[in-house]
């Protein structure tokens, strides 16, 4: 899937992604799930694996960490390359095979890699890699995308059955097997877990699990979103709901993240 990956993020997209409403609800809750167990800002190093354009890379430099970014599409590196400021280093490279030192950083973010490998021996060989960087007592972050958010995205949010009848017979299709393929040439594709998958996977790469929490919540469906965001209320109405539930057993595959 290595041409797939290229040929959609060479288009540019992801380095305004999180500048819209659900990116924003996305970036806002992970920041603050991040910082719980960051090093204290001015200290430490963090290898942000699979960093894309550089979003959380520029965010852990302002709060004064040294980083080390690596991602395996060169643009995304020649654009973080250009907007990181001293301290930010860069350069592509495999999740499953790092160019870093064993127990070299205090915190590792793997925010991007896990649903862009579709064989579970490759993602628990990233997690495993994680597990070999990151330094005694410092922790892992993993992201991956719940198997149910194309059904709660595509079929409740923005209701593409109406345009494509086959679209909740492809939702189907995704929730039994957990790959969705790109709907068209060039188009996002991902593997999609379970709650419980993603327990074995980490558990199988030698880590302990810490916390399994909810990011965005069932936010990211609202057709007002936006606006809702923009208010000072609304916003903190929203973020305060993805922290009651992010924990619940029953609700964890509900949030799209």
């Amino acid at each position: 899937m290595k041409d797939a990956l290229h040929a959609y993020y060479s288009q540019g997209l992801e380095r305004d992604r999180l500048a819209g409403a659900r990116g924003i609800l996305e970036f806002e809750r992970s920041k603050e799930i991040l910082a719980r167990r960051l090093p204290e800002p001015g200290s430490g190093v963090v290898a942000d694996i699979g960093g894309g354009a550089g979003r959380y890379a520029l965010w852990l430099a302002g709060r004064g960490h040294l980083v080390e970014h690596r991602d395996p599409v060169p643009l995304h590196v020649e654009q973080v390359r250009e907007a990181a400021p001293e301290g930010v280093r860069t350069a592509v490279g495999d999740a499953r095979e790092l160019d870093l030192d064993d127990a070299s950083a205090d915190a590792v973010l793997l925010l991007g890699p896990l649903y862009h490998l579709r064989d579970r021996d490759d993602r628990v060989r990233a997690l495993r890699e994680a597990a070999r960087v990151v330094r005694p007592g410092g922790t892992v972050f993993a992201a991956a995308i719940s198997r149910w958010a194309p059904r709660y995205d595509d079929l409740v949010g923005r209701a593409r059955y109406e345009e494509d009848p086959t679209m909740p017979a492809r939702v189907a299709e995704v929730e039994r097997t957990g790959w969705m393929p790109p709907i068209v040439p060039g188009s996002f594709w991902a593997y999609l877990h379970r709650p419980d998958e993603l327990r074995g996977e980490v558990r199988d790469a030698g880590l302990e699990l810490a916390d399994l929490v909810g990011v965005e919540g069932l936010a990211f469906v609202l057709p007002d979103l936006e606006r809702r965001l923009a208010d000072p209320l609304g916003h903190e109405v929203l973020l305060d709901t993805a922290r009651a539930t992010e924990r619940v057993p029953e609700l964890l595959g509900t949030s799209p993240t």
